[in-house]
């Protein structure tokens, strides 16, 4: 009797495993035997972790980057609509440094939302799988940016992509694939230069991205209270995140009288309290201290012994937390005299990091000192309301950021406009389609 039991209990495993039509794992799969790429399906592992998620298997995904450390995640919706992350990659290759993407040729993959849809996979792409990030977006294009063909593809090789193994790809355009036959019209792709905490936004804060990224950190925290992507639009050249509006918004015009709903403004308002009070604690604890970001050719250096036994083509580039470091403000400014020819040193501190196209020269600014920097933008946030509870005025000098409403005396970058449910055209959202707040 026990052994009738164990062969049905086998038997019941092998009709089941039949049903997932899986592979064992998509890190150990063999490329070379793959027969339909494009049809491969997500590995057993995967689905399981979708299951214990209660995760429906084509519900709609997300994808989410950070340049610094290197990594692309994959979110994905349970069956609340809320998103939890379910698997993570290292990326293999991106090239340039922090920042976002600014004209053709300058090699720096795209940071901000973009919208994914079925017509950017590439499934001929000569670098196994593609996935196109559909930059330049609506916010790039106003802003006057450009550049083509930058994708999310296999191969391990970046002049502006984000290049994963063949391996990886494989997998990642498997979700893609699954969450558009459930009915997902555009996966939004977030790309940001680093995670963007209190820490992380104090150790960045003398770049010359910084106001761009302060501006991405408003769709940061938007996911991070909810869980869920935001609503992204475009207007005065900025990004704008789940506003409601009276009226359309247009990329290159004024923005319609907006305002944040209010149950998301309460959750905001209490999660900026606690960021306000860990980022003061960074700028204390970092005072006297500069960020060197390292070039592509330093990142490279930290993972040259992966390139052993490789093709030419196969080019890994390390982290930037690997090949970067904080260094004291003196030393630094030293090193960027050098830098400069002949060790003369610069008319007054630095507060930039080496360029980002890796060259001698760093784009820097004078300044009478890193603490006084630092003090100053503390101050400021210690004087900032949480979240403003009124329509922002429609006018860039009094732009309020949707992160904490502190009104500004220039012109402020707002979240740039993501092709998330707009796909190509910026057609006006299906009635049947519920507001974000209204589902939150």
């Amino acid at each position: 009797m026990r052994l009738k039991h164990i062969a049905l209990a086998l038997l019941v495993g092998t009709v089941l495993t039949g049903c997932n039509d899986t592979l064992d794992s998509a890190s150990t799969v063999d490329i070379s035997k793959v027969k339909n790429k494009v049809e491969q399906p997500l590995s057993s592992r995967i689905v399981a972790e979708m299951q214990a998620k209660n995760m429906p298997r084509t519900s709609p995904i997300m994808i989410r980057i950070f340049k610094e450390e290197g990594v692309l995640e994959i979110w994905k919706a349970k069956a609340d609509n809320r998103f939890d992350k379910l698997t993570s990659y290292q990326i293999c290759a991106w090239s340039g440094k922090l920042g976002p993407k600014v004209k053709e040729g300058d090699r720096q993959a795209p940071e901000g939302f973009y919208g994914l849809t079925p017509a950017h996979l590439n499934p001929n792409s000569k670098y196994y799988l593609a996935i196109n990030t559909g930059f330049p977006n609506r916010y790039d294009a106003a802003n006057a940016r450009s550049g083509s063909n930058l994708m999310i593809h296999g191969a391990c090789s970046s002049s502006g992509c984000y290049s994963m193994t063949d391996e990886q790809i494989l997998e990642i355009y498997g979700f893609a694939r699954d969450a558009f036959k459930g009915g997902q019209t555009s996966v939004q792709m977030q790309a940001f230069p680093f995670r963007m905490t209190a820490e992380n936004m104090a150790r960045h804060r003398s770049s010359e991205h910084f106001e761009f990224w302060k501006m991405l950190k408003v769709g940061y925290d938007n996911f991070e209270v909810t869980k869920r992507p935001p609503e992204v639009n475009v207007c005065e050249k900025k990004y704008v995140f789940n506003q409601q509006a009276s009226g359309g918004f247009t990329p290159g015009g004024a923005c319609p009288t907006m305002s944040t709903p209010p149950a998301l403004n309460v959750a905001l308002s209490s999660y900026e309290k606690n960021y306000d009070l860990a980022y003061t604690k960074a700028i204390n604890k970092l005072d006297g201290m500069v960020w060197y970001e390292p070039s592509e050719a330093e990142r490279k250096a930290v993972v040259a012994d992966k390139r052993k036994g490789r093709e030419l083509a196969y080019a890994p580039t390390g982290s930037s937390l690997e090949a970067g470091k904080l260094m004291k403000q003196g030393e630094f400014e030293k090193m960027m005299a050098s830098r400069m020819g002949g060790g003369s040193k610069p008319a007054g501190p630095l507060v930039a990091s080496a360029p980002a196209d890796g060259s001698a020269g760093a784009q820097a600014t004078p300044r009478t000192s890193a603490a006084a920097v630092m003090e100053a933008e503390a101050q400021k946030r210690r004087g900032a309301p949480a979240v403003a509870d009124t329509a922002i005025a429609q006018t860039n000098t009094a732009a309020k950021t949707a992160r904490d409403g502190t009104t500004t005396t220039g012109a402020i970058p707002v979240p740039a406009q993501n092709p998330l449910a707009y796909a190509q055209a910026p057609a006006p959202e299906p009635e049947s389609k519920k507001p974000f707040w209204k589902l939150w």
